[in-house]
């Protein structure tokens, strides 16, 4: 009798194949509802440090404009990197870098501003236009991030790396008589310009890209932060927002990002909103503009 009971307690050690099955089945569910949900809290929390980094990046827009009177400009092309003036970077329109450049001072990157303790004009470039700075990456696309490319006429054409960034000015337009928005090309705008109101006038957003070739220098994400006049650092709210793109980019111009229902900016008063894609489009393009005549309804955002 001692002998069939041991073996009916050998026999209960341990799941049967089905039992098994069922567990891992049940695993499997639980695990499929967990994590849409840890997806949602995580992309919750990279919209929240997106907005902060946007809330930082007015504050030095203003600082700026404290210190010197003016906010900065979009400098002026693509391939006109940090230009410096007796050891030291130009300012206003002078400066041939874009506007995230130009507020590094105020972002408490001064020593990548000056180039670091570099002691000629190129070794400064090339500390300024490949240190990344985290303020200048959406949490919810990306960590800081450079690309290494040979672009002829830019720095001798030899291989440069490029710090790059996920936010843009408004309002990106060639033609300098067009340019409506509070960062424009060569020449900085100061707050009276904008007789809109600065609650009435974008000043930074979340930039579209295309994912399939992040990492990758692209069209509108190559020369980075430092890039002049040019749609790696501003957009235009005559396009459309719309979200980050896979394989295609059917425009370069946009505003967009890769939160979901739509995207971070900051208006020029240091205010931050989450614009839907669905926006009017008329609307948007009246945010863009900052002597247009026109009073926002956020209701209608």
């Amino acid at each position: 009798m001692s002998c069939l009971r041991e073996a009916d307690s050998q026999r209960r050690v341990g799941f049967t194949l089905i039992e098994l099955l069922v567990v891992i089945a049940i695993i499997g569910i639980l695990l499929g509802l967990l994590l849409p949900a840890v997806q949602k809290v995580r992309e919750a929390a990279g919209r929240v440090s997106c907005q902060n980094h946007l809330k930082q990046i007015a504050l030095a827009f203003h600082n700026h404009h404290d210190a010197l009177g003016y906010f900065p400009a979009g400098g002026w092309y693509w391939y006109t990197p940090p230009n410096y003036i007796n050891g030291q970077p130009a300012i206003g329109s002078q400066q041939q870098a874009g506007w995230a450049f130009q507020i590094l001072p105020y972002l408490e990157a001064q020593n990548t501003w000056k180039g670091g303790q570099a002691s000629n004009d190129l070794d400064r470039d090339l500390i300024a236009v490949g240190t990344t700075d985290p303020i200048f990456f959406c949490p919810s696309r990306r960590s800081p991030q450079t690309v290494t490319i040979s672009l002829p006429g830019y720095l001798n054409g030899m291989p440069v790396v490029h710090a790059l960034c996920d936010y843009a000015a408004s309002n990106f337009n060639k033609l300098v008589d067009f340019q409506t928005g509070v960062v424009r090309q060569f020449y900085p705008n100061r707050i009276a310009d904008i007789t809109d109101g600065t609650s009435n006038t974008l000043l930074v957003g979340d930039k579209r890209i295309n994912l399939a070739f992040m990492g990758q220098a692209q069209e509108n994400d190559a020369i980075g932060y430092t890039c002049g006049y040019d749609l790696d650092t501003t957009r235009s709210t005559d396009k459309a927002p719309k979200p980050d793109s896979f394989g295609t980019n059917d425009s370069t111009k946009r505003f967009g990002s890769s939160h979901i229902g739509g995207f971070n900016t900051v208006f020029a008063d240091g205010s931050v909103h989450f614009l839907n894609y669905s926006i009017d489009p008329g609307m948007f393009s009246y945010l863009g503009n900052k002597s247009d005549g026109h009073v926002i309804d956020f209701g209608g955002m």
